[in-house]
């Protein structure tokens, strides 16, 4: 295959997959043919959470839902009839949407983010076994995990407990309004914290601990299972969509899945990184490990894999901040608060070269948890810390520091994941950071001492999102290879640096956040 990725209409190889991501900062939508190449023009719509410092974060379920017509409208246009076989959709992860018997929302969109459920979190911990839970569902005890944020609403919210007839993630709710199709992908109903790893099937146990019944919850579709859409409702959406009126829906799945597979890491040998609003790394698996790592999580995303790693909540968001807070001439919008990231488009020369240039011991270390820790710590209540900041200390200088930080949680990560992945033998990154700051992706090599290999192509979530359709759409045809940019080595001159900022950087999280 070529490795050319974008191409035109005249080009491209039926079936095509029309695939919708939803993401922190925008939806998008591209159509993609049965080589996984991207055709013709992407659509995007903008958004942003609606955030407060009680650590509040949401979105409005029927804006997004408004965004993907818009976004199915401007591309099933560029079709110009030519038939669609499958449409794809992908949201960010752990997302919570109650509903009523008639499916209106009931409340918006609790995001991933959304850290008010920190004291059901504590409770919960007290209560159960974490280890226990670890090892049933592959999550922790968290605030991004649906137990403690249903047992907040059952607090907090009461009527719309009582009101609730499902509790969706954020793309069942999205399908269900398009398509009138109630059901789950495997990877979606993972993310929520309650689905056995081993069934592949929500776990009754969990589900009662988090305060509602098994019917309340959509059922669980893997890859393989296509929705099944009334004979009304086809008609409508045939109607109003011509082009998709053959198509096959597919449940949504989680972002970092899909993510994982556009980057090309879809097996043992090779981990995924995503550097955008948020980050990860992951590494597709097929034999479930029998033991779980303390600091990592490991979703059922299908009936014959599974996804391992860890997930950061703050990267692009973590830069947002620095750009805004520290004026460091290098945002390109109003980067006030969470809602408005990344705006980090246009880097000053100063700001460069900070970032370019030798480690020093001079730079204040920063543990960058501006919405709250995941792994490898769970810490939901952690926030951003700042330390060795002196009257001389200028603002590159802490910027370089939070990007310094980045890096360390990246390694905190892999350091575990290489343990419980000993097969990976590569490292491949993509996500918009990357290509706005490739400077830390050489703080990354540096600090988890491996190489990392960018892959170019914008969108790589879109594309694992067609890619996993195209596996029952087109299962038999090659798929093109993403192009990668250069391999950065780690500096083997730089090892002591970090170690010892890893090891300042535990000795700070154990005496603030460890409980």
């Amino acid at each position: 295959m070529a490795s050319e990725f974008e191409i035109d209409w005249q080009d491209a190889v039926p079936p095509l997959v029309l695939a919708l991501d939803v993401g922190s900062t925008a939806s998008r939508g591209m159509v993609f043919d049965a080589h996984g190449r991207p055709v013709g023009r992407r659509a995007k719509v903008a958004h942003g959470f609606t955030v407060a410092p009680d650590g509040t974060s949401e979105l409005d379920p029927d804006q997004v839902v408004e965004e993907l017509r818009e976004i199915i409208d401007t591309l099933t246009t560029a079709l110009d009839g030519r038939p669609v076989a499958g449409v794809a959709l992908d949201t960010f992860a752990s997302s919570l949407v109650a509903v009523d018997r008639q499916g209106a929302a009931l409340t918006p969109c609790y995001t991933y983010a959304d850290s008010r459920c920190g004291h059901h979190v504590d409770s919960l911990r007290e209560e159960v076994s974490e280890e226990e839970i670890q090892q049933r569902t592959g999550t922790r005890v968290h605030s991004s995990y649906w137990p403690a944020r249903l047992r907040w609403l059952a607090a907090e919210r009461p009527e719309v407990v009582d009101a609730a007839a499902l509790y969706l993630s954020l793309g069942d709710y999205v399908l269900r309004s398009l398509t009138g199709a109630v059901a789950t992908g495997t990877s979606s109903a993972a993310w929520t914290g309650m689905v056995d790893r081993h069934t592949a099937d929500w776990s009754p146990e969990v589900v009662a601990l988090a305060g509602i019944r098994l019917d309340q919850l959509p059922p669980v579709h893997h890859l393989d299972q296509p929705l099944e859409i009334s004979a009304e409702r086809a008609g409508e959406l045939a109607r109003t969509w011509p082009e998709l009126a053959e198509a096959r829906w597919f449940a949504a799945v989680a972002d970092g899945f899909a993510a994982n597979v556009g980057l090309g890491a879809h097996d043992e040998t090779t981990i995924g990184a995503s550097c955008a609003t948020s980050g990860a790394l992951r590494v597709l698996i097929r034999d479930l490990p029998d033991e779980l790592p303390a600091g990592l999580w490991c979703y059922r995303v299908s009936h014959d894999r599974a996804l391992l790693g860890g997930a950061l909540n703050d990267v692009g968001r973590a830069l947002a901040w620095a750009d805004a807070a520290l004026a460091t001439g290098a945002a390109t919008g109003a980067a006030t608060g969470a809602a408005s990231q990344p705006a980090y488009d246009v880097a000053t020369d100063a700001l460069t070269d900070a970032l370019r240039s030798e480690p020093q011991e001079s730079t204040p270390l920063v543990l960058p948890f501006f919405t709250g820790e995941r792994s490898t710590g769970w810490a939901s209540h952690a926030r951003a810390v700042v330390t060795g900041l002196g009257e001389g200390s200028s603002p590159v200088e802490v910027y370089r520091g939070v990007a310094e930080g980045i890096a360390l949680a990246y390694a905190r990560i892999e350091s575990e994941l290489r343990v419980a992945a000993p097969q990976s033998q590569q490292l491949v990154c993509g996500g918009r950071v990357s290509t706005d700051r490739p400077e830390l992706l050489q703080m990354m090599a540096d600090a988890m001492q491996a190489p990392v290999t960018p892959v170019t192509i914008k969108r790589s979530t879109l594309r694992g999102c067609a890619l996993l359709a195209l596996e029952t759409l087109a299962p038999g045809v090659e798929r093109a290879r993403p192009p990668h940019g250069e391999t950065l080595t780690p500096d083997p001159q730089r090892r002591r640096h970090y170690a010892h900022r890893l090891d300042r950087f535990e000795r700070v999280y154990e005496a603030l956040f460890r409980s």
